[in-house]
């Protein structure tokens, strides 16, 4: 650990993104008021993080703990499963391609929330309060909370990792434009009978994305994203008929499925904030950005945001919180922010979508992926660490050129 700073910095929220916050800002020596409760409930999801993010996890002495219940993605499959008139190649991409062993891993939501909040617990650069942050005071020189148990926390940079919802954004004035979605997800994990080979495929349907993704043994996790009235029809099914719904729709691929206990249902929004930092409060995690979850990309981004925070803030560590930090903090958000979420919308859009434009331009866009492999490798790179793809499609046309 560094020298320990003098800011404070006040993590609001006690979901992964924000347990992720107080660990990565501790361990760069500054004293962390992490404040939010303790994860309660049934969390069947699982979040597939890729390289990078698995990287961060390392450095905060998380993964070996977590890796054993984790499956590697090594083959990412796309399969246009509409009745459409114009249908896209099934596009695969192969980790090997790019020179890696796997993508990343798919972890269960309930095992990765454990182990970061025992390390939360045992790191003596964090405070926990497991209360709320009942009224935020903003001022020019510092973060005010009042906390739900009569406490109060100022620091010099707020991170709001407070969800979708954020009051803590709301309190520094960062208006968001938001949308309902006309679909919910459907959440379980299964039992299949063939094996999966480290195998996700996404299948696309007219109402969005149907998404496996292996977990440990023959196992997966499902997101299946449909109408909301669908969602609950589904969900009310009994065991053996959903299984052979399941089955059919990925079109018996695994052989004989059998679903298992805990099925969860979550409506879809889009929210996209204003601006990423302002009055001493930088979003992090969903408070930053919220789409559909298509091509595994909420927690790795919010794990980019919280990188690139710390990295702001070390470069500011007197005053993390000050406007100029804000600013760069904005600055280099903004670009990787937007342009994931407006890929991710696009693509949902256009799987909504009866117009045959929409239709034409994915499947052109999906067929030459699956066709060209150099630009697959760009955007298998890109979609690891952005910046990563350009650098090397620049590199392989310096060699080119060289010829």
């Amino acid at each position: 650990m560094d020298h320990q700073k003098t800011a404070r910095i006040l993590v609001a929220g006690s979901g992964p993104a924000g347990l992720i916050a107080a660990l990565g800002f501790a361990e760069a020596g500054f004293a962390v008021t992490l404040v939010g409760p303790e994860a309660g409930g049934f969390d069947g999801r699982t979040t597939a993080l890729m390289n990078p993010a698995l990287k961060v996890l390392e450095r905060l002495r998380i993964l070996d703990e977590v890796r054993s219940k984790a499956a590697p993605l090594k083959v990412m499959r796309i399969v246009d499963a509409t009745g459409r008139l114009i249908r896209s190649p099934v596009v695969t991409f192969r980790a090997s391609e790019i020179g890696e062993d796997e993508f990343g891993l798919n972890l269960p939501n309930s095992a990765l929330n454990a182990a970061l909040a025992r390390a939360v617990a045992a790191h003596s650069g964090i405070e926990w309060r497991k209360s709320m942050v009942e009224t935020w005071r903003l001022e020019a020189g510092h973060a005010h909370a009042v906390l739900a148990d009569g406490s109060e926390v100022t620091a010099s940079l707020a991170v709001a990792a407070d969800g979708r919802l954020s009051p803590a954004r709301a309190a520094a004035g960062i208006s968001t434009s938001a949308r309902s979605l006309p679909q919910a997800a459907l959440v379980l994990n299964f039992g299949h009978r063939s094996e999966h080979a480290f195998t996700s495929t996404e299948f696309h349907t007219e109402t969005g994305p149907f998404t496996q993704v292996p977990l440990p043994g023959n196992r997966s996790s499902l997101v299946w994203v449909v109408e909301p009235e669908t969602a609950k029809e589904l969900a009310a099914l009994d065991d053996a008929t959903l299984s052979m719904r399941v089955e059919q729709r990925m079109q018996s691929m695994l052989g004989r499925v059998s679903v298992e206990p805990g099925r969860q249902v979550y409506p879809l929004s889009g929210v996209t904030p204003r601006r990423f930092a302002r009055n001493r409060v930088a979003l992090v995690g969903e408070a930053a950005h919220v789409f559909p979850p298509i091509g595994a990309q909420g927690l790795n981004l919010g794990i980019r945001d919280i990188d690139d925070l710390i990295g702001i803030a070390l470069e500011n560590e007197t005053d993390p919180g000050a406007v100029k930090a804000l600013a760069a903090y904005d600055f280099r958000r903004r670009p990787d922010i937007l342009a994931r979420s407006s890929a991710v919308n696009l693509l949902n859009m256009s799987l909504l979508s009866d117009m045959l434009p929409a239709q034409m331009a994915r499947s052109a866009g999906l067929g030459v992926l699956g066709g060209f492999a150099p630009l697959r490798a760009f955007f298998m790179r890109e979609g690891l660490r952005p910046g990563s793809g350009f650098a090397a499609l620049a590199g392989g046309l310096r060699k080119q050129v060289r010829r």
